[in-house]
């Protein structure tokens, strides 16, 4: 049987999709989404600054700074208790596998990042002493620093076994039921593929952020870059979900 003629009210993929608009909203309805698309503009600008596109005398140079010091306090302000999300993540755990106690450092070192980001955000908000603020900063980014070690680990665990569930899936006589399956391990795949790349990214501007800027693999280049590739990355994750 032919599929029915669409009308402009019904582009959707035959997968079921979500209209363009809709998706839009249901993106932009998300507080992590509408984070990641200030997360691109803030590195994007950050990217434009520190490969001296512009000269300090420009004043859209002295714009691009403001802009991007802007939007790094606004985000501040997006994620308050967003904490909770991890510590309830941690609760849920039941610590009987290598994997759970890895993914108690991820989840744990994520919840302790967010909740001193907290104070960070009142500091520079003014409404509590800004000498504070640099101690707090660095607490935070040991915490995100080694979270970041235990959410890689538990990923890699994660694609070992969908890898299994792969080889398995050689013995499903149906073939038509073989490749439905077989496409969605590989789309997970892909997606945690992409979220290592995009821990490590976040690794690399914590490592920084406890060396304070100093030493190998600092450059503010690089660092503007790395953050760009994990907005990117989370951004595509939460269009993804936003799909149906």
């Amino acid at each position: 049987m032919a599929a029915p003629e669409q009308t402009p009210a019904q582009y959707v993929t035959i997968r079921g999709d979500r209209e363009i608009s809709d998706r839009i909203e249901a993106y932009l309805a998300k507080r992590d989404g509408v984070d990641k698309l200030l997360k691109i503009s803030r590195y994007a600008s950050k990217i434009i600054i520190a490969s001296s596109l512009l000269s300090e005398s420009q004043p859209l140079n002295s714009k691009l700074k403001s802009f991007e010091s802007s939007v790094g306090v606004t985000r501040k302000a997006l994620r308050l208790g967003k904490f909770l999300q991890s510590f309830n993540a941690l609760k849920s755990l039941e610590f009987k596998t290598k994997r759970d106690f890895m993914a108690s450092i991820a989840y744990g070192g994520e919840g302790l990042y967010y909740f001193a980001e907290q104070f960070v955000w009142l500091s520079k908000a003014g409404l509590i002493d800004a000498k504070h603020s640099s101690r707090v900063s660095k607490i935070g980014a040991w915490c995100e620093f080694v979270g970041y070690v235990g959410s890689i680990y538990v990923k890699w665990m994660d694609l070992s076994e969908i890898g299994e569930k792969k080889e398995r899936l050689r013995s499903e006589s149906d073939e038509n039921v073989r490749e439905l399956k077989l496409r969605e391990l590989e789309e997970k795949e892909m997606m945690k593929r992409l979220s290592i790349v995009q821990d490590w990214a976040d690794w690399l501007m914590a490592f920084a952020d406890v060396r304070d800027g100093k030493g190998p693999l600092t450059s503010p280049l690089l660092l503007s870059s790395a953050g760009l590739l994990s907005a990117l990355i989370s951004a595509h994750k939460i269009w993804v979900s936003c799909r149906v």
